[in-house]
C-alpha cells in the first residue's frame, strides 16, 4: 500500500511539473512588431517592393502578407549578411531588431494581390506543388507552404501565395545552385531545388503567382 502511494504521488508530481512546463509555454507570447512604427520605416523599401509590398518588378519580390517571422528572419540574415542581395548591401545597417521585426509587421499588414497564373504549364505546377515528383523525389510543397500557399508562422515557412514568378524561378535556381544556404529551411530547400528541373521550377513558380 505504501508502494502504491509512493507511485501515485511520484505521478501527481510529475504530472504537474509537465503541466507547469508546458503552461509556461502556452503562456510565452511571440514578441510582434508594430505595423505603424514600421510604416514610417519603409520609404527606402517601396522602390522594389512597391508602396504596400506588392512589388510591380517580377525579379522583385513581393512582400505584402508575407509571414512577420520570417521577413524578420530574412531581414536579419541580410542585415549580417548571411544572405547576400547585392541591391540591399548597407540598406539595413543602422536599423535595430525591434525596427526590423516593425518592418517585417508592416509588410504582414499588407494585402497580397494576387496575379493569375499562364495557363501553359499550370498543370504540371499543379501536380509538382500538390504531389511532388516521386520519381526523383521532389516531395509536394504544400507539405510546408500548405495548400493555398499560406505557409506556416510557427516554422518559418514563406508564403508563396501571389509571389513573383521570376522572382520564385530566381530563388529555387539560386536554393538548386547552392547560392543561398543561409538558414536551415534554405538547406531544406536546396535539397528539394537540386532535384527540380529547369521545367519544374518555371512550372511551379508560375503555379503560386496565382495561388489562393
Amino acid at each position: 500500500m505504501y508502494r502504491n502511494s509512493l507511485l501515485l504521488s511520484l505521478i501527481i508530481l510529475v504530472s504537474g511539473s509537465i503541466y507547469a512546463a508546458s503552461d509556461k509555454a502556452e503562456i510565452k507570447a511571440v514578441k510582434r512588431g508594430d505595423p505603424q512604427a514600421g510604416s514610417e520605416l519603409v520609404a527606402t523599401c517601396t522602390g522594389c517592393h512597391g508602396v504596400d509590398g506588392n512589388s510591380v518588378v517580377g525579379q522583385w519580390p513581393t512582400l505584402a502578407g508575407q509571414r512577420e517571422s520570417y521577413t524578420l528572419a530574412q531581414l536579419i540574415h541580410v542585415q549580417k549578411g548571411e544572405r547576400m542581395i547585392e541591391s540591399m548591401m548597407g540598406l539595413l545597417d543602422n536599423y535595430s531588431e525591434d525596427q526590423l521585426r516593425d518592418i517585417a509587421a508592416f509588410y504582414a499588414a499588407q494585402e497580397v494581390k494576387v496575379g493569375q497564373a499562364d495557363s501553359i504549364n499550370f498543370e504540371l505546377g499543379q501536380r509538382i506543388y500538390r504531389a511532388g515528383n516521386l520519381s526523383n523525389g521532389v516531395p509536394a510543397c504544400t507539405g510546408c507552404h500548405g495548400p493555398q500557399g499560406k505557409g506556416v508562422e510557427s516554422a518559418g515557412y514563406p508564403m508563396l501565395s501571389g509571389q513573383k514568378a521570376e522572382y520564385v524561378v530566381t530563388s529555387l535556381v539560386a536554393y538548386k545552385n547552392g547560392e543561398r544556404v543561409h538558414s536551415s529551411n534554405a538547406k531544406i530547400m536546396q535539397g528539394i531545388a537540386a532535384r527540380l528541373t529547369t521545367e519544374e521550377i518555371r512550372a511551379v513558380a508560375n503555379y503560386v503567382s496565382g495561388l489562393y
